[in-house]
């Protein structure tokens, strides 16, 4: 079950389907033994985790890997830019 749900099953979803997207989906419901919502639900929810954390994976090369971990090992000290919008901010809440 995906973090942060519940047992309680209290929202409903819709769907208009064709005939044959039904009957197909009743087939594959009942050749795993499983009701046709419970095989639409589990299918739907594996499928959205798949999307959901392929989006969220960075993917890296092993030259990449090595570049970000020195990054993060010796971070590069600030620039002008920076700096200046360091002194704007000190500036601004001094006041």
């Amino acid at each position: 079950m995906p973090k942060g749900a519940t047992s309680e099953r209290t929202e409903r979803l819709e769907a208009r389907i064709t005939r044959s997207q039904k009957k197909l989906f009743r087939r594959a419901a009942d050749l795993q033994g499983r009701s046709l919502s419970d095989f639409v639900v589990q299918t739907v929810t594996e499928a959205a985790t798949d999307v959901v954390r392929t989006h969220e994976l960075i993917v890296l090369t092993p030259e990449e890997s090595k570049k970000f971990v020195e990054v993060l090992m010796n971070p590069p000290g600030p620039n002008e830019r920076l700096r200046a919008a360091w002194r704007k901010h000190s500036k601004d809440f001094r006041e």
